[in-house]
């Protein structure tokens, strides 16, 4: 069998104003950019219906709210994968 020389592996950083940032980083400060902005542009009235009730609100206020538990629901899974 043939050993693996011990490699450290770095995230790819990048420098910005004198500062290494992760690229991973910049991409999630991207995407957020772009969810606020497109919860931003939506703000018409929607009608949606929970399993009885119909309500009628906000088009931003159920785009947050799906944002919100999508964030919840990822660091959920990333909490317990981190665990093993």
């Amino acid at each position: 069998m043939t050993s693996k020389a011990s490699t450290s592996h770095r995230p790819s950083t990048l420098t910005v104003k004198g500062r290494n940032v992760r690229l991973r980083t910049l991409g999630f400060i991207a995407l957020a950019a772009l969810a606020i902005w497109f919860i931003a542009v939506n703000t018409g009235q929607v009608t949606i219906r929970l399993w009885v009730p119909t309500v009628t609100i906000p088009l931003w206020a159920v785009l947050t709210v799906t944002l919100l538990a999508g964030i919840a629901l990822g660091l959920l899974i990333a909490h317990r994968r981190a665990k093993r």
